[in-house]
Protein backbone atom coordinates (compact mmCIF):
# COMPACT_ATOMS: atom_id res chain seq x y z
CA UNK A 1 0.00 0.00 0.00
CA UNK A 2 2.85 2.38 0.80
CA UNK A 3 4.34 1.86 -2.65
CA UNK A 4 0.97 2.70 -4.17
CA UNK A 5 0.79 5.98 -2.24
CA UNK A 6 4.38 6.89 -3.08
CA UNK A 7 3.80 6.28 -6.80
CA UNK A 8 0.20 7.35 -7.41
CA UNK A 9 0.05 10.51 -5.27
CA UNK A 10 3.07 12.18 -6.93
CA UNK A 11 1.69 11.24 -10.36
CA UNK A 12 -1.68 12.76 -9.47
CA UNK A 13 -0.03 15.95 -8.22
CA UNK A 14 2.07 16.13 -11.39
CA UNK A 15 -0.98 15.65 -13.60
CA UNK A 16 -2.93 18.31 -11.71
CA UNK A 17 -0.08 20.78 -11.99
CA UNK A 18 0.12 20.27 -15.77
CA UNK A 19 -3.34 21.73 -16.41
CA UNK A 20 -3.32 23.75 -19.57
CA UNK A 21 -5.44 26.47 -17.94
CA UNK A 22 -4.47 28.90 -15.20
CA UNK A 23 -7.00 30.42 -12.85
CA UNK A 24 -7.02 33.84 -11.20
CA UNK A 25 -9.51 35.70 -9.05
CA UNK A 26 -10.08 39.03 -7.36
CA UNK A 27 -12.79 40.35 -5.06
CA UNK A 28 -13.80 43.27 -2.89
CA UNK A 29 -12.21 42.15 0.38
CA UNK A 30 -14.73 43.81 2.72
CA UNK A 31 -17.70 41.99 1.15
CA UNK A 32 -19.50 39.27 3.09
CA UNK A 33 -20.49 36.88 0.31
CA UNK A 34 -22.62 34.73 2.64
CA UNK A 35 -25.25 37.51 2.70
CA UNK A 36 -26.23 36.84 -0.92
CA UNK A 37 -29.07 34.38 -1.43
CA UNK A 38 -30.32 34.88 -5.01
CA UNK A 39 -28.69 35.45 -8.38
CA UNK A 40 -29.58 36.30 -11.94
CA UNK A 41 -27.72 36.70 -15.23
CA UNK A 42 -26.81 39.69 -17.32
CA UNK A 43 -26.33 39.26 -21.05
CA UNK A 44 -22.85 37.98 -21.90
CA UNK A 45 -20.44 40.61 -23.14
CA UNK A 46 -19.42 40.58 -26.80
CA UNK A 47 -16.67 38.01 -26.86
CA UNK A 48 -14.45 39.04 -29.79
CA UNK A 49 -14.14 35.33 -30.55
CA UNK A 50 -16.94 34.70 -32.97
CA UNK A 51 -15.66 31.38 -34.28
CA UNK A 52 -15.09 29.73 -30.88
CA UNK A 53 -17.56 30.66 -28.16
CA UNK A 54 -20.31 32.56 -29.95
CA UNK A 55 -22.66 29.63 -30.46
CA UNK A 56 -25.49 27.90 -28.61
CA UNK A 57 -23.41 24.89 -27.51
CA UNK A 58 -20.73 27.05 -25.87
CA UNK A 59 -23.36 29.29 -24.23
CA UNK A 60 -25.26 26.28 -22.86
CA UNK A 61 -22.06 24.63 -21.56
CA UNK A 62 -21.13 27.81 -19.70
CA UNK A 63 -24.61 28.54 -18.32
CA UNK A 64 -25.49 25.00 -17.21
CA UNK A 65 -22.19 24.52 -15.42
CA UNK A 66 -22.22 27.96 -13.80
CA UNK A 67 -25.84 27.55 -12.62
CA UNK A 68 -25.03 24.16 -11.08
CA UNK A 69 -21.97 25.61 -9.31
CA UNK A 70 -23.92 28.62 -7.98
CA UNK A 71 -26.70 26.39 -6.66
CA UNK A 72 -24.07 24.19 -4.98
CA UNK A 73 -22.99 27.33 -3.13
CA UNK A 74 -26.46 27.98 -1.74
CA UNK A 75 -27.64 30.57 -4.26
CA UNK A 76 -31.09 30.39 -5.87
CA UNK A 77 -31.87 31.67 -9.36
CA UNK A 78 -34.33 34.57 -9.44
CA UNK A 79 -35.53 36.71 -12.33
CA UNK A 80 -36.96 39.39 -10.05
CA UNK A 81 -34.54 41.50 -8.00
CA UNK A 82 -31.72 38.99 -7.42
CA UNK A 83 -29.00 39.90 -4.93
CA UNK A 84 -26.20 39.19 -7.42
CA UNK A 85 -26.02 39.59 -11.17
CA UNK A 86 -23.53 37.34 -12.95
CA UNK A 87 -22.06 37.77 -16.40
CA UNK A 88 -19.54 35.80 -18.40
CA UNK A 89 -17.07 36.99 -20.98
CA UNK A 90 -15.52 34.50 -23.41
CA UNK A 91 -12.51 35.60 -25.44
CA UNK A 92 -10.08 33.92 -27.79
CA UNK A 93 -7.19 36.05 -28.93
CA UNK A 94 -3.88 35.60 -30.68
CA UNK A 95 -0.75 35.66 -28.54
CA UNK A 96 2.91 35.07 -29.17
CA UNK A 97 5.74 33.61 -27.12
CA UNK A 98 9.47 33.28 -27.76
CA UNK A 99 10.89 30.16 -29.39
CA UNK A 100 14.36 29.09 -28.31
CA UNK A 101 16.86 27.43 -30.58
CA UNK A 102 19.81 25.28 -29.84
CA UNK A 103 21.11 21.82 -30.17
CA UNK A 104 18.23 19.49 -31.15
CA UNK A 105 18.65 17.06 -28.24
CA UNK A 106 17.51 19.54 -25.63
CA UNK A 107 14.67 22.05 -25.53
CA UNK A 108 17.13 24.65 -24.22
CA UNK A 109 20.10 23.79 -26.40
CA UNK A 110 22.68 21.34 -25.19
CA UNK A 111 25.21 24.08 -24.50
CA UNK A 112 22.92 26.94 -23.53
CA UNK A 113 21.08 28.87 -20.92
CA UNK A 114 18.14 27.22 -19.17
CA UNK A 115 16.04 29.84 -17.33
CA UNK A 116 14.13 27.13 -15.39
CA UNK A 117 17.22 25.38 -14.06
CA UNK A 118 18.05 25.75 -10.36
CA UNK A 119 21.00 27.82 -9.29
CA UNK A 120 22.32 30.40 -11.70
CA UNK A 121 20.34 29.03 -14.60
CA UNK A 122 23.32 27.98 -16.70
CA UNK A 123 23.09 24.75 -18.63
CA UNK A 124 25.87 22.35 -19.47
CA UNK A 125 28.08 24.59 -21.57
CA UNK A 126 29.15 28.11 -22.27
CA UNK A 127 26.79 29.28 -25.03
CA UNK A 128 23.62 31.33 -24.81
CA UNK A 129 20.22 30.06 -25.75
CA UNK A 130 18.65 33.11 -27.30
CA UNK A 131 15.15 33.34 -28.72
CA UNK A 132 15.26 32.55 -32.43
CA UNK A 133 11.74 33.74 -33.17
CA UNK A 134 8.20 33.82 -31.91
CA UNK A 135 5.43 31.28 -32.00
CA UNK A 136 1.84 32.39 -32.40
CA UNK A 137 -0.93 30.61 -30.54
CA UNK A 138 -4.54 31.19 -29.49
CA UNK A 139 -5.37 31.86 -25.87
CA UNK A 140 -8.89 31.29 -24.55
CA UNK A 141 -10.22 33.23 -21.57
CA UNK A 142 -13.42 32.51 -19.65
CA UNK A 143 -14.19 35.35 -17.24
CA UNK A 144 -17.11 35.28 -14.81
CA UNK A 145 -17.97 38.29 -12.69
CA UNK A 146 -20.57 39.07 -10.04
CA UNK A 147 -22.22 42.46 -9.51
CA UNK A 148 -24.02 43.53 -6.38
CA UNK A 149 -27.41 44.58 -7.77
CA UNK A 150 -28.01 47.29 -5.17
CA UNK A 151 -24.65 49.05 -5.54
CA UNK A 152 -24.27 48.13 -9.25
CA UNK A 153 -20.56 47.35 -8.71
CA UNK A 154 -18.52 44.30 -9.59
CA UNK A 155 -17.57 42.57 -6.32
CA UNK A 156 -15.97 39.36 -7.66
CA UNK A 157 -14.26 38.25 -10.83
CA UNK A 158 -12.48 35.04 -11.78
CA UNK A 159 -10.76 33.94 -14.97
CA UNK A 160 -9.53 30.75 -16.57
CA UNK A 161 -6.93 31.22 -19.30
CA UNK A 162 -5.29 28.60 -21.49
CA UNK A 163 -4.16 27.67 -24.96
CA UNK A 164 -6.87 26.50 -27.35
CA UNK A 165 -6.03 24.54 -30.47
CA UNK A 166 -9.42 24.18 -32.17
CA UNK A 167 -13.04 25.24 -31.56
CA UNK A 168 -14.34 21.76 -30.76
CA UNK A 169 -11.70 21.15 -28.09
CA UNK A 170 -12.30 24.60 -26.61
CA UNK A 171 -16.05 24.04 -26.34
CA UNK A 172 -15.63 20.52 -24.95
CA UNK A 173 -13.39 21.84 -22.15
CA UNK A 174 -15.84 24.58 -21.14
CA UNK A 175 -17.65 22.69 -18.34
CA UNK A 176 -14.33 21.83 -16.65
CA UNK A 177 -12.98 25.37 -17.11
CA UNK A 178 -16.17 26.97 -15.76
CA UNK A 179 -16.19 24.59 -12.77
CA UNK A 180 -12.59 25.54 -11.96
CA UNK A 181 -13.41 29.26 -12.39
CA UNK A 182 -16.38 28.92 -10.02
CA UNK A 183 -14.17 27.19 -7.44
CA UNK A 184 -12.62 30.65 -7.01
CA UNK A 185 -15.93 32.04 -5.70
CA UNK A 186 -15.54 33.07 -2.02
CA UNK A 187 -18.30 30.73 -0.76
CA UNK A 188 -17.37 27.04 -0.82
CA UNK A 189 -19.64 24.48 -2.47
CA UNK A 190 -21.97 22.57 -0.17
CA UNK A 191 -21.59 18.84 -0.71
Amino acid sequence: MKKFVFIVVPLFILAASCSSYRYHTTKVEATDFSQYRTYGWLSPMDSLSKSYYNNDIAHNNIMETANKELENRGLTYSKENPDLLFRYIAIVNNKSRPMYGGYPYSPWGMWGYNPWMWGSGWGWGMGWNRPVGTERYRAGHIIIEAKDRRSNTVIWQARGTGQVRNPEEAITKLPDVVTRVMEQYPVAAQK
